[in-house]
């Protein structure tokens, strides 16, 4: 976006250029409320944060706590970086982070709220990036790898190999019926499809440059995609890759770009 530049005098230059100077020499340190995750629930009904002290959920309509495990070490152990909910349920997936982590990065610890304790793990060699839950399956995301359980015995059921994914980009469809899984591909800006009951995946090129978000229908018959310039979103049928809808969206700064296009993909995921 272009910015309107007015004349400004030697004085003004040389204020102008000892306020930015001060200005680059203060950090930003936070705080150890300062949220590590922030995230909604499937249906959005509720929301959960992670912080440096534990995590915190919340119901949406009316706002209120619905849960609080936080650690009461004066040191703040016990932080926690990721946090998916499985609906409204007791249980979750969570991920340690922060500068004391209640858990290795590297695992998904399987939470019980009812019993306050976990009741299972799955440990990685890297640095888990993302969790997605439905109640017969448990999606994984690494950096350059997305493996998917079975939620009853923690069986491996897929591991696949994804081009680079710092942000654990992955989605898998919601509804009983049916088992999508969306996913990046080795290739950059390409979405690989899988189906429960096909072993062959579908690749969907869906953008030239990297992608920044992806989400599926409750029944995963579409997907939409970002990439990271965040000026284009598009839907897919994911049954035979079909483009069937572009939408572009106002980007304010290439930082902030992502975070635009995925406003604009949480509405289809309500479909």
């Amino acid at each position: 976006m272009a910015t309107a530049v007015s004349p400004v005098s030697d004085a003004d230059s040389s204020a102008a250029s000892c306020e930015q100077e001060e200005q680059e020499s203060v950090s930003y340190v936070p705080s150890e409320q300062t949220p590590l995750f922030i995230g909604f629930n499937q249906d959005r009904s509720r929301f959960a944060c992670g912080n440096a002290h534990g995590f915190k959920v919340y119901d949406c309509h009316p706002l209120s706590q619905v849960s609080c495990r936080e650690s009461t070490d004066d040191d703040g152990n016990g932080g926690i970086a990721y946090v998916e909910m499985l609906f409204r349920s007791h249980i979750f997936a969570l991920v340690g982070g922060g500068p004391t982590p209640r858990y290795p990065s590297n695992k998904v610890m399987i939470w019980d709220d009812h019993q306050n304790s976990c009741i299972g793990e799955l440990s990685f060699r890297s640095q888990v990036r993302a969790v997605k839950l439905r109640r017969d399956r448990i999606v994984v995301a690494l950096e350059s790898k997305v493996y998917v359980y079975n939620f009853a015995d923690l069986r491996l059921l897929l591991q696949i190999d994804t081009c680079a994914n710092p942000k654990g980009l992955c989605a898998i469809s919601l509804s009983s019926n049916s088992v999508v899984l969306a996913c990046p591909s080795l290739r950059k800006g390409q979405v690989r499809i899988d189906f429960h009951d096909s072993k062959k995946p579908i690749l969907i090129s869906a953008h030239e440059s990297a992608l920044a978000c992806l989400v599926l229908t409750m029944d995963g018959q579409y997907l939409a995609t970002a990439s990271s310039t965040g000026t284009l979103v598009r839907v897919f049928n994911t049954l035979d890759g079909t483009l069937l809808q572009e939408v572009f969206c106002r980007v304010i700064s290439a930082q902030r770009g992502p975070s635009v296009s995925s406003g604009c993909l949480r509405r289809l995921s309500r479909l």
